[in-house]
């Protein structure tokens, strides 16, 4: 039973409250208080997670003590941006920053009921708690309790309050007229828990509270309780996938995709994405993020980055200096013999200075039509190499890259430029793709890398002054 679109109705001790209050409605998501007396009542000392903790640096002038700042959520397929622009709650890049007040919760008890839809933890929107159906009448009840040593913050598909980064389906390549007709995403698809201590650490589990802090895991859903304990599993479940050796600055290798359940624990995939069973545990392994850990929420994937790994990264102005000395150089194109500009971001239109690679070679040239055959396919002037021609266009998306250096190397087909051990990484990394398929794609736009090795060694015509 789906209980997702359940209504609470108003308790009689909220009722009375209600007779001696006057509701003054300030905005969509915070109401204030006022009693008989005119004086504001007292606030709670503690978050209830609907504030956003989504700023950037120069958000928040309130204070001149430094935020501290637990990582980021990076979607893959973006390259820096949305391309209707980064706003509130909805952007490709998602900070997380240790909050003013705590709002992490822990398991408190459990017990079985009779008729959970009038449960008091269900109808109290004060009580964080996830209801097990286990038939009609008869549900298990985990209640959780406030914990002032963590935060918490929410991922999931739905704009309601309690989702702090609304994330939509990514679709490949150019995605600026691009419709998604029905999501695969969960609503209220996952729950990040981040220690308040020095360790910072952040746990990941499966599934959201929703606007009434609940979680409700239908009959069907995959459940099960393994020492005394309930846990379970959503439909197209949250998948992790932790890298093996250090992310950035080190020669790290894909790890195998697993799934985490809503009480924290690791299992291998199931035999599709929403199969009944549940996979084996791996008790070797934990639902603690590391730096490049991956999430896939089945129609989106997310990088992880702890702040201590983004000190070891590149940053955007980095990356952009880079640019600028490959455009120092002068390359040129061999035909046309004018001056190729690489630009920082895809740019509508075309221009003399664009510059083009041949896939199959590697050669960086500008556009003519030497060499065009019938297909579109084009015949390299410099090695008369038979390929797919398209644009270059650098990777400007720091958290992607696992080194620092020139962007000597670009992906098949979509042309976007990074370092070598950065393509090289993600060429071999298997994204989920459908109920049980994986692809490489190219990290800066989710479009599926063609042939093998699924990326090109650039080779520039240039400082030829």
């Amino acid at each position: 039973m789906d209980f997702s679109n359940f209504k609470k109705p108003v308790l009689m001790t909220e009722y009375v409250k209600c007779i001696s209050t006057k509701v003054v409605t300030t905005t969509k998501t915070e109401v204030v208080l006022i009693n008989n007396n005119n004086n504001t009542s007292k606030k709670r000392k503690r978050t209830d997670g609907r504030e956003s903790p989504i700023l950037t640096e120069s958000d928040d002038h309130s204070s001149d003590k430094p935020r501290v700042k637990y990582g980021e959520l990076v979607i893959l397929g973006y390259n820096g941006f949305l391309p209707q622009g980064d706003r509130g709650r909805r952007r490709s890049k998602f900070i997380l920053y240790k909050r003013n007040q705590y709002n992490g919760v822990k398991r408190s008890k459990h017990y079985i009921v009779q008729s959970p839809e009038t449960t008091h933890a269900i109808l109290d929107t004060n009580q964080h708690s996830i209801s097990y159906t286990l038939s009609r009448n008869q549900a298990v009840i985990v209640e959780y309790q406030e914990d002032e040593n963590t935060d918490m913050f929410q991922v999931g598909r739905s704009s309601e309050s309690p989702i702090d980064f609304v994330v939509m389906d990514t679709l490949p390549g150019d995605k600026k007229d691009s419709k998604v007709m029905q999501s695969t995403i969960s609503r209220f698809a996952c729950r990040i828990i981040v220690e308040r201590s020095e360790s910072h650490r952040a746990r990941i589990y499966a599934a959201g509270f929703d606007s009434s802090r609940n979680i409700f895991l239908g009959e069907k859903a995959t459940k099960w309780q393994d020492n005394v304990e309930m846990d379970g599993l959503t439909t197209n479940g949250v998948l992790i996938m932790h890298p093996k050796g250090k992310f950035c600055g080190g020669n790290a290798k894909c790890g195998l995709w697993r799934e985490t359940s809503l009480g924290g624990d690791v299992f291998s995939l199931r035999e599709s994405r929403s199969a009944q069973q549940k996979g084996q545990p791996i008790k070797e392994e934990s639902n603690i993020l590391q730096d490049g850990t991956l999430i896939d929420l089945c129609g989106a994937t997310l990088l992880w980055r702890s702040a201590e790994g983004l000190q070891n990264s590149p940053t955007k102005r980095d990356l952009e200096k880079l640019v600028d000395e490959i455009n120092a150089g002068r390359p040129q194109c061999p035909v046309g013999l004018n001056t190729l500009v690489i630009p920082r971001k895809v740019t509508l239109g075309e221009h003399v200075n664009q510059p083009y690679v041949y896939l199959n070679c590697g050669h960086v040239q500008g556009h003519h039509d030497w060499g065009q055959d019938k297909t579109g396919a084009r015949r390299c002037p410099m090695c008369l190499e038979l390929g797919p021609v398209v644009h270059l266009c650098m990777g400007i998306e720091p958290a992607f890259y696992v080194d620092s250096g020139l962007p000597s190397y670009a992906f098949n087909p979509c042309g976007h430029m990074a370092t070598e051990k950065t393509v090289k990484y993600w060429a071999n990394v298997d994204i989920p793709h459908g109920t049980n398929g994986f692809q490489a794609v190219c990290p800066f736009c989710a479009t599926p890398l063609n042939g093998s090795p699924g990326y090109v060694k650039l080779i520039f015509q240039d400082n030829l002054d």
